[in-house]
């Protein structure tokens, strides 16, 4: 599965199974005059149900939760201020474009007459009414390492081994991941049933369970378990569902059957021919809405419509969604990505979000191009920095700003890294990837409330999610603050948010704590608040 999806079951079962520590310290921040949260920040009680479906837009000082104060610049900053439209690019696998939450904010191209079959705006592109669909009807993949596999002429002969060896790695940790998920489902399966029989209640939440005082041995421990596994943000079901999808995948990984599908030739195009343009369709839906989950989720926490008594509610309230299909269930193509964000660019996006990446990158040159052709054209590019808890300035993640590691081939790339609810030592979320070189900033990424597919809401987490809610904030700063190139956008959400300088846990292990300051480029957590107060003043100059 891709690594930059919503965190679900195989990417971290291990660290399920292994627990994690208890906090141990307060953390100490400091931001603008602004927003300056004082010493021994605590939060005074437990979360609510409805304070978490929207935490991500509290405030540090005034809720106690690391939000980006979100409600706040609302309320303070912005009321009575008019902002303009701003087209966000969803580069992602899909949205649900007839959701109730998103229906109203998406764009459409005038351009185009609407069903006619006829290439209006002669941008090679028929009928792309909402954006491109560049999967067609394909929603699983390989990973690159598997395309590579099969096709060692795509890179060199140190790639390819490199492919192979992580492929052999795959496939020892399928057998032991196998054993460790059927017993991590049975112990789901078996906690459920006592709890809903304790409860009287088929579905219940994180606080349900924390005020359970039975003392009883079994309802104690299932008490625990099922906390621990609702704190990765989908619902028992949903937990389920991706439990038996992993083992689904562990099966092709032991018997080989990952290495012999080619999923890509019902497109028809050459994926390895960036000039081989004509392929894929205006269905940006894709044939499958359940397929569109993380693409439906990642627009909603942008863009689902303020203040309607629906669901969530975005942070920006004057945005365009603009879809590009170009993610599937399994590793993106390079191809796909660079004319999807060309695409975007093109047809006016100024933000783009990419909630997706990948260890391997063949045509990695293609996707710089198109960064820098984004660049050229001042459009900000959001970036997830990944889920596997790795420090990515020494390990992979693919695209990035920098070739080498160190430096930067373009200066409108954002990598975001994902914090917790959790105000404390465990603000970073267990599987955020870090880097004080290739990270630049966290936001929320834990436990996010946004549009799912067929008018539903879901809870999800991963960078992916922290990613939007940047972009979500840079579109609030374009909309207000027109003027300002992506780049001032950029070194805003990055100086103005909250410094955290107190020692965090890092990867979910109790073990290993070091410095939030040495986590990311910025040390800081995003605040939409104080971004608006440093556009403000740099507008004025």
């Amino acid at each position: 599965m891709n690594t930059i999806k919503p965190i679900y079951i195989s990417a971290f079962a291990l660290l399920v199974l292994a627990g994690c520590g208890t906090t141990k310290q307060v953390i100490n921040t400091t931001g603008l005059t602004a927003i300056t949260a004082p010493l021994n920040v605590k939060k005074k009680a437990a979360i609510t149900e409805s304070d978490l479906k929207r935490w991500s837009h509290l405030d540090i000082v005034t809720d106690t939760i690391p939000g980006m104060s979100v409600d706040r610049a609302y309320a303070e900053l912005l009321k009575g201020k008019i902002g303009v439209p701003v087209i966000v690019g969803i580069v992602d696998s899909g949205v649900d474009i007839e959701h109730e939450d998103l229906k109203n904010v998406l764009w459409t191209n005038v351009k185009e007459i609407a069903g006619n079959g006829i290439d209006d705006d002669k941008n090679g592109y028929i009928d792309d009414i909402h954006g491109w669909n560049f999967l067609g009807d394909i929603t699983k993949e390989n990973l690159e390492y598997e395309r590579i596999i099969k096709d060692k002429t795509l890179t060199d002969d140190a790639t390819y081994q490199a492919a192979k060896v992580l492929n052999d790695k795959k496939v020892a940790e399928a057998n032991v991941g196998k054993s460790r998920l059927e017993q991590m489902l049975v112990a789901i399966k078996d906690a459920d049933g006592a709890l809903v029989k304790h409860l009287g209640k088929p579905i219940y939440t994180i606080e349900d369970l924390k005020a359970i005082t039975s003392t009883e041995a079994d309802i104690q421990k299932s008490k625990m378990t099922m906390q621990q596994m609702l704190s990765y943000g989908l619902p028992v079901e949903g937990l389920k569902e991706a439990i038996e999808k992993d083992l689904t995948g562990f099966a092709a990984l032991s018997s080989g059957e990952n290495l012999k599908t080619d999923y890509r030739k019902v497109l028809g195009d050459n994926p390895n021919d960036i000039t081989d343009t004509k392929y894929g369709n205006n269905n940006v839906m894709g044939p499958d809405k359940n397929e569109i989950l993380h693409g439906t989720h990642v627009a909603g926490i942008v863009a689902q419509t303020r203040n309607n008594s629906l669901g969530g509610d975005g942070v920006a309230n004057n945005v365009q969604i603009l879809t590009v299909r170009a993610v599937p269930d399994g590793d993106e193509y390079d191809k796909d990505i660079a004319l999807g964000i060309r695409y975007a660019v093109d047809n006016g996006a100024k933000v783009i979000n990419g909630s997706f990446g990948k260890s391997f990158s063949p045509h990695k040159q293609w996707v710089y191009d198109a960064i820098k052709y984004a660049e050229k054209n001042d459009v900000l590019f959001v970036h997830a920095a990944g889920n596997d808890a790795k420090d990515i300035d020494y390990a992979d993640n693919f695209p990035t700003d920098s070739d080498d590691k160190k430096t930067e081939y373009a200066g409108n790339v954002i990598t975001i890294g994902a914090l917790n609810f959790e105000y404390g030592d465990k603000v970073v979320a267990r599987f955020s990837n870090i880097g004080i070189i290739n990270v630049d900033v966290f936001a929320p990424g834990v436990q996010i409330y946004a549009t799912t597919p067929n008018n539903s809401y879901q809870f999800l987490a991963g960078t992916s999610m922290a990613a939007p809610n940047v972009a979500g904030v840079a579109a609030l700063i374009r909309s207000y603050y027109p003027k300002l190139s992506a780049k001032q956008v950029k070194n805003i959400l990055m100086e103005s948010g909250v410094a955290i300088t107190a020692d965090v846990v890092v990867g979910g292990k109790a073990t290993d704590t070091r410095s939030f300051t040495t986590l990311s480029k910025s040390g800081k957590i995003v605040n939409a608040y104080n971004a608006l107060i440093m556009a403000e003043k740099m507008s004025k100059k």
